[in-house]
């Protein structure tokens, strides 16, 4: 008599499920590469954190080094940090973190659905999203990060709303809005998934 204590004997794989089974390691270079995109947005910020701070201390160059990066126009000649500035420079970099925070949520959360399991069960930096990761769970959380994104776009296309046309505005609501519809459909669809599922046991 088998011990029920004893796991499972699997038969090994055929050649061909196996050859299948194992094509999942060709997304490991593209984890891998969004890695290196991770390490491209991290110099980025700390560029545009660096002519911040040096524009906050009277840098010329610095300054007008970010009103070109934020597409910042006005008639009056910008001589000084001001406001407005300070806010599209900020928001900038939070969008450089949200969509830093969605590359992680795709390369970690992906490898571990997708590729192969990290075993970082009882790991006290494992983040709290991953111990109940699956493909519905990141596909929400990916439409939210989406959403996050689109969100910080459009509010600095409307802070600098003076040097966008007013069919760009439009566009970029609409867009907003259709993720917005999007998110929420996926959410639904995944809330109906569930229920279906919890009613089958």
């Amino acid at each position: 008599m088998s011990d029920p204590l004893q796991p499972a004997k699997t038969s090994p794989m055929r050649p061909l499920p196996k050859l299948i089974f194992a094509s999942r390691w060709l997304q490991l270079p593209l984890y891998l590469g969004l890695i290196v995109a991770q390490a491209v947005y991290v110099v980025h910020f700390l560029v545009e954190l660096t002519h911040l701070v040096e524009a906050a201390f009277g840098s010329q160059t610095a300054l007008q080094a970010l009103i070109n990066s934020i597409g910042y126009k006005t008639d009056a000649p910008i001589t000084t940090l001001n406001e407005t500035v300070i806010m599209l420079v900020v928001l900038a970099l939070i969008d450089v973190v949200m969509i830093s925070n969605l590359l992680i949520m795709v390369i970690v959360g992906g490898y571990e659905t997708f590729v192969s399991r990290m075993n970082l069960e009882g790991h006290e930096d494992q983040p709290e999203w991953l111990s109940h990761v699956n493909a519905s769970v990141l596909k929400v959380k990916l439409a939210m990060s989406i959403i996050g994104i689109s969100s910080i776009h459009l509010l600095k296309t409307f802070i600098n709303a003076d040097n966008y046309s007013e069919k760009v505005l439009v566009a970029q609501t609409v867009i907003h809005v259709a993720f917005l519809l999007s998110a929420m459909a996926i959410a639904y669809t995944d809330k109906l998934m569930s229920s279906t599922a919890n009613g089958k046991h």
